[in-house]
């Protein structure tokens, strides 16, 4: 297992006001890059203590060698100014529960869903200070909510406060270190801890007689009368008012006409006219769950479409995170509240509050929710990002028996979307939403909203620079796309795209048009294919001898910005836990139906689907394979997904992958002749100042070399420079020829052979 890359900086006090208390550090562009890091990715901090921080770039002109730091950071890293700090990459998981301790007034006055957008997007250890200061930078959502809410919480002090982490789920793991990092999300709870660390029931949270806890978390009735277990004795403080969410109208909504004509056609039926139903013999019972991707909106569409009705909230992750009678006492509560007014009962991300592998309770949960919606009195919505891990039992027909689904947006939604979202915003001339959104496949709403805040981060700062009044251009839109990375494709590694596409590829002709006709021809022309009648192809195999651009055009591929690419190593989703294998298949395959169109580049596939029954593995080869052919060709068809693979070993791969409806285009990527070393000498030189050297005669005497042999010929001829004279100006044709004695070619004749045997098999 190799060694995660770390640097060793100076830590400095960083001067911005703006980024005071914030959670983030900065460091240069280049350190980023040595870390393999991209802007607004965790980073840890290993100074007398170990910490966590998001990372920024600081400006090109700052000292390489010098980590900014704020104070906060400074205290957790137990570190002072001008001290030596480790820098290094660091997995964060998206917390599901962080328990955090803070003084009387902000416990008394502050409601768990305020804290949560406060702290939203930062990376927290156990025994970390943090914080109220929302981290309003970057690809997260924004904090004027937050910020608003907390000034009318406690005023001023608000600025100041300082809270700890005391607890995280998930937690360290056994024998793991005890700074283990999380990130808050919008599903994570975030929850008061008393002094004893431990987060009090819902009932310690309410004083007698309170008509409801904010933010949905509902109460306990003064009828409750049921002998409790004597408890120590708390502090007894009111509830905080949670600030009202502001609904948008439904004439602002984008892309959901459909499922707005049909929850509004239901609520009408069920709460406004249930006689007619009862006419009918049927019950006026309204049960609707509402799935789509994360950020989505799903939940801003519900309250747009209630807006008219009363609507009583239960935030799922919060509730969920409670103990079990509290959760019951909750839901029962809402749906009394919901009862009384002849309302709607929303329950938001209810996976977590009813996860496929429930507690007992979430039978009462459930029956609660069954009878409150019996007698047409009220309906129930609720919403999820994750319907597979989801409760079964809340699909019942008695309970949430219809679906209304909040699908990805297509481009044409996409640049409505930006268009809605940057109304009111100042503009340098007219921007090219349409170019844009053509550029952000797998972007829902809240990942639009990020670019946008992101774009305006920019152009914020030419402003500042330039002394002029703050505008928004589209190249401010295109720049952002390198930091903003959408929900989709979270769980998945980045493809280094570069500045090249297709048309910078030399050669490859016919590999270049076999990627073009599978990949971006059914995104480009889909009405021919649907005139024709046809499918588009769902997969292609590229093979060929080791260096010779397999990798390097799905990278030019990606870069043409029309899907998203979801990538991975074959031996990477090998593990060695019953089932943990093909559930990863599974789990990649998801992600890329949600962020469609997408590609699946499976690089080493024979690595990931070997030959079956030859494996020593216990069979996990096996049903990996057969995972693979499950997602590729079986009852859920793919839609706008389609799977690439390359390899240098098409022989080892199951027969049963390589069929028509699988990976059915099978592609030669044959080493380079001359005139294709030519054109990969010209690309790969092309900042290279050269000095007397034919590129076209060189490319004619390096019969044998692949075309990353070629590519490193030049990097060594430009080392050979530098070794003559580290001042020098030009590479030289001498130094191209000591270059080629360290330099020979890596391309085997047998392997070359063997693989144009099987290409003329195959593919006559």
């Amino acid at each position: 297992m190799s060694t995660p890359a770390s640097l060793t900086l100076t830590a400095r006090h960083n001067p911005s006001a703006a980024e005071a208390r914030r959670g983030i550090i900065r460091v240069h562009p280049e350190v980023l890059t040595a870390l393999s890091l991209r802007e607004w990715d965790a980073v840890s901090i290993t100074g007398a203590r170990v910490t966590a921080a998001v990372v920024a770039a600081t400006e090109a002109s700052a000292p390489t060698g010098v980590a900014l730091l704020d104070e906060i950071a400074f205290s957790n890293a137990g570190v002072r100014e001008n001290s030596a700090v480790v820098l290094a990459p660091v997995e964060v998981q998206g917390a599901s529960r962080v328990v955090v301790s803070g003084s009387a007034l902000a416990t008394q006055s502050i409601t768990e869903s305020t804290l949560r957008r406060a702290l939203l997007g930062k990376v927290l250890s156990v025994g970390d200070a943090v914080s109220l200061l929302p981290r309003d930078l970057g690809p997260e959502l924004a904090a004027t909510e937050a910020t608003r809410a907390l000034a009318r919480s406690v005023g001023i002090t608000w600025t100041t406060e300082l809270l700890t982490v005391t607890a995280t789920e998930p937690g360290p793991p056994a024998g793991g270190p005890a700074s283990t990092p999380v990130s808050v999300q919008t599903n994570t709870a975030v929850l008061w801890s008393t002094t004893a660390g431990e987060v009090p029931p819902l009932v310690d949270r309410t004083g007698p007689g309170s008509p409801r806890i904010p933010g949905a978390l509902g109460m306990v009735s003064e009828s409750d009368s049921r002998p409790r277990p004597a408890a120590a004795p708390s502090p007894v403080r009111e509830p905080a008012r949670e600030p009202e969410i502001p609904v948008r109208p439904v004439s602002e909504l984008v892309g959901v006409d459909s499922q707005i004509t049909k929850l509004t056609e239901w609520l009408t039926i069920t709460l406004d006219e249930p006689e007619v139903l009862r006419t009918l013999g049927a019950t006026p019972r309204l049960g609707v769950l509402v799935t789509g991707p994360a950020g989505g909106g799903k939940a801003t569409f519900v309250r747009s479409v209630c807006a008219s009705r009363t609507l009583v909230t239960i935030d799922g992750p919060t509730v969920g995170a409670t103990e079990a009678n509290t959760r019951l006492r909750t839901v029962a509560d809402a749906v009394a509240r919901t009862r009384a007014a002849a309302g709607v009962l929303l329950i938001t991300d209810v996976d977590a509050l009813l996860p496929a592998e429930p507690e007992p309770v979430a039978a009462l949960i459930l029956d609660e929710l069954r009878s409150g919606i019996a007698d047409g009195r009220i309906a129930l919505i609720a919403t999820t990002a994750e319907p597979v891990r989801l409760d079964a039992r809340l699909r019942d027909p008695s309970l949430c028996d219809r679906e209304l689904v909040i699908g990805l947006p297509d481009a044409a939604t996409r640049a409505r979307l930006l268009s809605a979202i940057l109304s009111n915003v100042p503009t340098d001339g007219d921007l090219d939403l349409t170019s844009v959104a053509s550029r952000t496949p797998g972007f829902v709403a809240g990942d639009l909203a990020a670019l946008a805040r992101e774009a305006a981060l920019r152009a914020a700062t030419r402003a500042s620079a330039e002394k002029s009044a703050p505008s928004l251009r589209t190249e401010d839109l295109v720049g952002a796309l390198d930091v903003i990375r959408p929900v989709s494709r979270s769980d998945s590694p980045e493809v280094a795209l570069g500045s090249i596409t297709l048309a910078d590829v030399g050669d490859m002709v016919e590999t270049k048009q076999a990627l073009t006709e599978a990949v971006l021809w059914p995104l480009q022309h889909p009405d021919t294919f649907a005139r024709l009648g046809v499918d588009p192809p769902r997969g292609v195999l590229l093979f060929g001898p080791p260096g010779c651009g397999k990798t390097f055009v799905v990278r030019a591929l990606a870069a043409s910005g029309q899907l998203s690419v979801h990538t991975v190593k074959g031996a990477e989703l090998m593990d060695k836990w019953v089932g943990s294998s093909e559930k990863a298949v599974r789990d990649l395959f998801a992600r890329a139906r949600e962020s469609a169109p997408s590609l699946i580049f499976l690089d080493e596939v024979d690595a990931l689907a070997p030959r079956r029954g030859q494996s020593t593995d216990s069979g996990v080869g096996d049903r990996v394979v057969a995972a693979l052919l499950t997602e590729l060709d079986g009852v859920e068809p793919l839609q706008d997904v389609v799977v690439l693979g390359a390899t240098n070993r098409p022989d080892l791969i199951d027969p049963a992958l390589l069929r028509p409806g699988r990976l059915e285009r099978l592609v030669f990527v044959p080493p380079p002749d001359a005139d294709a070393r030519g054109d990969i000498l010209r690309a790969t030189g092309r900042d290279v100042p050269l000095d007397g050297v034919d590129l076209d005669e060189l490319a004619g005497d390096l019969e044998g070399y692949s075309a990353a042999d070629c590519s490193a010929l030049l990097r060594e001829a430009a080392l050979s420079a530098m070794r003559r004279d580290i001042d020098a100006a030009a590479v030289t044709v001498a130094d191209v020829e000591e270059a080629r004695k360290r330099v020979r070619p890596s391309l085997d004749p047998a392997q070359v052979a063997d693989l144009k045997a099987y290409a003329e098999r195959r593919l006559d």
